[in-house]
């Protein structure tokens, strides 16, 4: 049987055809080719969310599927947009929903938001990425917290991030050899402990977040040696974190909290 590590390896050495393979998969290329076609005939955020296909799309290709039910929520986060400081998706911690707006930004572009590159190929290519970590999670979800680690670590600006994103720390956790009762600890006390064991500057050195992986990957395939299938699809999204109160959490989430 592929261990988790060598599983990793084979996807993240050569992403591009990992990525190029996924986007032949029949789905993937028909709901890309649908996407591809009517998005730049968009023209303003009632339409955008009126068209279901294109909507899950592109909440997908941000990693907020799991918020599509949330439209008013959404509608939010596009409305404001991101030029004012204090726009709601500025004060959200949660950067994706800024990178969401900026990709649709139909408060400032109006009825060309969609025309732009981020709101057309880039997105495509954040869907077949995050389309990419959930096939691979189909078959071990030790691989799909990796790659998933891959791509988010080298933008994390405190540690704070990590904590408020269950997968992030379930991959530090697992890193560090922690305990699943450390998750139950006061959470400003994990957030030092992590900063004392590591810096996130180290996750934008290629090299140094390999390593950092190839450990998580290791002592994943220690912990769970027949459950690579084990189901992680709770750590992915806006649910609680174990051991964190959903009003705290969402107080993580719903603060800037800046670099501490």
């Amino acid at each position: 049987m592929t261990t988790t590590f060598t599983s990793y390896r084979l996807l993240a050495s050569d992403l591009p055809r990992s990525i190029a393979r996924v986007s032949e998969e029949p789905l993937v290329a028909r709901e890309t080719a649908y996407f591809r076609e009517t998005v730049g005939n968009i023209k303003s955020i009632d339409e955008f969310m009126a068209d279901d296909r294109v909507y899950r799309y592109a909440l997908k290709a941000h990693g907020l599927e799991d918020m599509t039910y949330a439209k008013a929520f959404i509608r939010k986060v596009l409305t404001e947009g991101v030029a004012n400081d204090d726009s709601f998706a500025n004060k959200l911690a949660d950067t994706r929903y800024k990178e969401f707006a900026q990709a649709f930004n139909f408060e400032t572009h109006g009825a060309a938001a969609t025309s732009f590159d981020a709101a057309q190929q880039k997105t495509i290519d954040k869907y077949m990425r995050q389309t990419l970590e959930e096939s691979a999670g189909a078959d071990n979800n030790g691989v799909r917290l990796a790659l998933y680690f891959e791509r988010m670590a080298p933008r994390l600006e405190n540690t704070y991030e990590i904590l408020a994103d269950e997968a992030l720390a379930e991959v530090v956790r697992t890193s560090l050899n922690l305990p699943d009762e450390f998750a139950a600890t006061d959470i400003d006390k994990q957030a030092a402990y992590f900063e004392d064991q590591f810096s996130l500057a180290d996750f934008k050195d290629p090299a140094r977040l390999g390593d950092f992986i190839d450990r998580f990957t290791t002592l994943w395939e220690m912990k769970n040696p027949s459950q690579g299938t084990l189901d992680t699809s709770a750590l992915f999204g806006t649910q609680g974190a174990a051991g964190i109160s959903p009003d705290l959490l969402l107080s993580i989430n719903t603060l800037k909290l800046g670099g501490r």
